[in-house]
């Protein structure tokens, strides 16, 4: 919906941010939670956690080989469905198989499917032993009115992830993630800010102890606005739906004051990078 204030013109979308405890290995039924927590709503844009079909925790390989799966298969088209009956877009995490390699992406689905793949670039921990690094950089595609980025779980440490997506113009940053470290969701608040962009981490509950160790999910999903200020949060031990209506128009003006712009006053020269 547009509206004219002024000069500024405000585009308004909505956006689910769905918290989801998966269990481990079973798609049909993990895909049915998320088709029932998000119910009859309707909304632009449905962000799902990372891995949020299969789980987290791989024993191997081989486990991890028989559970991904191509864009083109059934997890995707399964979340098309649920795109066209929300008329929304989805982002979502999966275990992606291409060409014999295998990455933990995020893709953005359409009614008619995937419009978009990013492939997670900053490893965390076993994962280094069982996925590829990313390869197709962060790029920013259209998801309705919004130009959207995505990031997975622990790229969000890294400020050039968030930086970049935003230089190339996104206005939403799509954060699916399995986050086990108490850091994330505070910092989300400086990645908004120095990127006046919107960001929504859609983060899992519960734990897998798969192996000797065990993981523990930390829960507390989190919507911030451009300006830092936390838009919805999420339950840190329970499964949950956040309901945040945005305006784009608070992304796309980068100024600070009236004298300062986010982007132009960023003096590339003196970056020792």
């Amino acid at each position: 919906m547009y509206c004219t204030r002024g000069f500024a013109i405000s585009i308004y979308m909505k956006l689910l941010v769905v918290q989801t405890n998966p269990e481990f290995g079973d798609k049909k039924t993990n895909l049915e939670s998320i088709e029932t927590l998000v119910g009859d709503r309707k909304a632009d844009l449905i962000i799902l956690p990372e891995l949020c079909t299969t789980g987290y925790q791989f024993k191997n390989k081989k486990e991890l080989d028989s559970l991904a799966e191509s864009t083109q298969g059934p997890t995707c088209e399964r979340l098309a469905k649920l795109s066209a009956r929300t008329n929304s877009h989805v982002v979502a995490g999966f275990a992606e198989k291409d060409q014999g390699r295998l990455f933990n992406s995020s893709v953005l689905v359409g009614p008619d499917g995937v419009e978009g793949t990013y492939r997670k670039v900053h490893l965390f921990y076993k994962e280094k032993s069982l996925f590829h690094e990313g390869d197709l950089g962060f790029p920013v595609f259209r998801a309705g009115d919004a130009r959207l980025g995505m990031m997975v779980c622990f790229d969000w440490i890294f400020p050039e992830s968030a930086r970049t997506l935003a230089l190339k113009g996104a206005e939403i940053i799509a954060h699916p993630a399995n986050l086990v470290l108490p850091h994330c969701q505070r910092a989300m608040i400086t990645r908004a800010l120095e990127n006046h962009v919107f960001i929504a981490t859609a983060n899992r509950i519960g734990a897998e102890g798969r192996e000797s160790e065990q993981l523990v999910f930390t829960g507390q999903s989190r919507v911030v606005a451009p300006s830092g200020k936390v838009l919805a949060d999420g339950p840190r031990e329970a499964q949950a739906v956040l309901e945040v209506n945005i305006d784009l128009k608070e992304a796309r003006d980068k100024h600070i004051t009236s004298k300062n712009h986010l982007f132009d006053d960023r003096r590339k020269g003196q970056y020792e990078i």
